[in-house]
């Protein structure tokens, strides 16, 4: 049996065993899953982030054009272009030549992602952020990234969680029609703010309906108890995955990601779509992202 074959087996074996599992806790809150009938088909990307040091120093030591040749080094499928690390410069023609140095390489754009704050009042804050993630859509649907992350954000001193709530919503459904006529799907992120527990981002799942709305699942930001139950409680709904090399535990306990776990998770919610190695421990990233990535190629 060759390793494709087996792999899809272990895939349909898992999802039938591991579904039950993982899509009950959803269930309990009457918000349906995204509707995947297939086996999970997962794929590997590298977000820029993880290079984060190199790409911001003082001169560049690496530039995303670099970023896409060294993931193509590496047999990535893809690479997260995050937004944060194209030059203030860029224009259109800049974004084209990148969408085509990555196809020539042999990698998909997985997506990227924006630092948009959408718990803001109605006014000319808000308007700023809704314009830059329809300047960012425009952009991605340019350089071939059909998913964006975006996230909600914190509470602001001076408000309540449930009127931040409210504003997020406001503004996701101003930019989600936008997404749609580009072509580009939404991810809301679980990261801190009002989107740190699940309960918080499933409440944003239940509240926004649109086609182009889905969850952005980082496997790193869930402080509680158990992150895996926080991770196969959100997985359902997932439509891109970043993936941590660490977990964090209630207490501020830090320990190494289970790998095996995380799949077999996805594999259970019947995620299909990319699986984004986003790296931020300590250790070097040039030694450290080659063998974390192997680590994930074995397992998908």
């Amino acid at each position: 049996m060759n390793d494709h074959r087996r792999g899809f087996l272990r895939r349909s074996l898992l999802a039938a065993a591991v579904a039950p599992a993982v899509l009950r806790p959803a269930a309990a809150l009457a918000i349906p899953p995204l509707t995947r009938k297939r086996p999970s088909h997962l794929k590997l990307s590298i977000a820029a982030y993880s290079y984060r040091q190199l790409l911001t120093a003082k001169p560049p030591q690496m530039d995303m054009f670099g970023f896409v040749d060294l993931a193509a080094d590496l047999g990535f499928d893809a690479v997260e272009a995050t937004s944060y690390y194209f030059p203030a410069t860029a224009d259109d023609a800049y974004f084209a030549r990148f969408k085509r140095h990555a196809f020539l390489e042999g990698l998909d754009v997985s997506g990227t992602a924006i630092g948009n704050n959408f718990c803001v009042p109605a006014g000319e804050k808000r308007a700023e952020q809704v314009a830059n993630t329809k300047q960012w859509i425009d952009r991605a649907a340019l350089f071939g990234a059909p998913v964006i992350r975006v996230f909600a954000g914190n509470v602001p001193k001076d408000s309540t969680e449930d009127a931040a709530f409210g504003w997020v919503v406001e503004c996701m459904n101003e930019v989600l029609p936008y997404a749609e006529s580009k072509g580009i799907v939404l991810a809301l992120e679980n990261h801190g703010g009002i989107t740190a527990r699940p309960e918080q981002l499933l409440k944003f799942v239940q509240a926004i309906d649109h086609p182009n709305f889905g969850v952005n699942l980082d496997t790193a930001n869930f402080r509680g108890e158990d992150p895996y139950a926080d991770i196969a409680q959100l997985a359902p709904y997932a439509v891109n995955v970043q993936v941590k090399t660490e977990i964090h535990r209630a207490g501020g306990k830090t320990e190494e990601a289970d790998f095996g776990k995380i799949v077999d998770i996805l594999i259970g919610a019947l995620y299909s779509g990319y699986v984004v190695i986003e790296y931020e421990a300590k250790e070097d990233p040039m030694t450290a992202i080659p063998r974390y990535a192997a680590k994930m190629r074995n397992l998908i």
